[in-house]
């Protein structure tokens, strides 16, 4: 396993992140296609990824309404893993309840969801706690105020957010360094090879701010593993055919998937083990979030650490995901030409 500063901080993360969204049994919704593991298969999970390295483990409140922190607490209690080694990152801002308060970022319910998560997880601390999106209704200042509060409390040691945009990243850190409050240290975001809109406005973001990025869905729902077919036709009771989700362009998917399967035969690898090497040789990814429902995929996931690719590699997988010139993308890079060649006096 591979180690990764966290954006700014002196926090060395491993570059996987067990992902915690299998955790729950007995949800309804979205939850109930997602989740599925009850306490001794996460138990087994977690023991399975801390063996193989694993030290960063990200879950949130509305996984399995609560369940799934839950579930991970009682994992590290019964493994009786050594706290200092572990950095367990989670969220809040989703809906946790009926009364008007129970989601946003307002001082109350940061304040409320903090003391929760920490009950469920049986923690004294948390190691990232993370704004779960954005709020409309709820100042960036006041929210910003509050998770300084709590790192201060000692409850919370660093803060990020996840699925903004550009401008709403860049406005949270201006933020904090004019009120000198704690900063923003990552950015949690959708990002895969079929699905690079990140690398519009994002990734230049992360790397002038130096902010950590972590990937959620590497594989698209699983519609990267190879085991979907164009039709839409794949596994029985794989997720995607029950919650079609993240969006994504099919087209361009399978373009990929194909790509990824020559590469994959090249490596002795799965397509799925390529789709996460892809992401782990992005200098801007810092930790690339896996969840399973099984210990296979699991297993077959932690081997992707391991997969290192080459230019040749790099560059059919970067041709496959290219995306479509947008402006003033395409202008700005035609405008810049002129100052990256070095000049010469004849």
């Amino acid at each position: 396993m591979h180690y990764r500063l966290l954006g700014p901080t002196g926090l060395y993360v491993s570059e996987i992140c067990l992902g915690t969204m299998t955790y729950g049994v007995g949800s309804e919704g979205i939850w109930g296609s997602i989740a599925g593991l009850d306490e001794d298969a996460v138990v087994a999970q977690v023991r399975t990824a801390f063996d193989a390295g694993v030290n960063f483990i990200d879950t949130a409140n509305v996984y399995s309404n609560g369940q799934s922190e839950r579930l991970l607490g009682a994992a590290l209690k019964r493994l009786g893993l050594p706290r200092d080694e572990l950095v367990i990152a989670t969220k809040a801002t989703g809906v946790m309840g009926d009364a008007p308060n129970a989601c946003g970022q307002s001082r109350h319910h940061l304040f409320h969801a903090v003391e929760a998560s920490l009950q469920r997880l049986r923690l004294d601390h948390i190691d990232l706690y993370q704004l779960h999106g954005f709020d409309p209704l709820t100042p960036l200042e006041e929210s910003l105020a509050a998770l300084d509060d709590l790192v201060r409390s000692g409850r919370v040691r660093y803060i990020g957010l996840c699925n903004m945009a550009a401008w709403q990243v860049m406005k949270s850190l201006a933020i904090s360094e004019r009120r000198n409050l704690a900063r923003m240290a990552s950015v949690q975001a959708y990002y895969t090879i079929a699905g690079r809109d990140l690398e519009r406005e994002i990734v230049p973001l992360i790397n002038d701010q130096r902010l950590g990025l972590m990937v959620w869905s590497p594989l698209a729902g699983g519609l990267l593993t190879g085991k979907f077919q164009p039709d839409g036709a794949g596994p029985e009771g794989a997720r995607r055919s029950t919650f079609d989700f993240p969006v994504v362009d099919r087209p361009r998917a399978f373009r990929c998937v194909e790509a990824m399967r020559s590469v994959a035969a090249r490596h002795g690898a799965s397509v799925a083990q390529i789709a996460l090497a892809w992401l782990l040789a992005k200098p801007w990814v810092t930790s690339v979030i896996i969840g399973a429902k099984t210990q296979a995929q699991l297993e077959d996931n932690l081997g992707s650490s391991a997969v290192r690719l080459d230019a040749e590699d790099l560059a059919a997988l970067d041709a496959a995901g290219e995306l479509p010139p947008e402006y003033p993308g395409w202008m700005i890079e035609r405008q810049s030409r002129y100052r990256r060649s070095t000049p010469t006096r004849g």
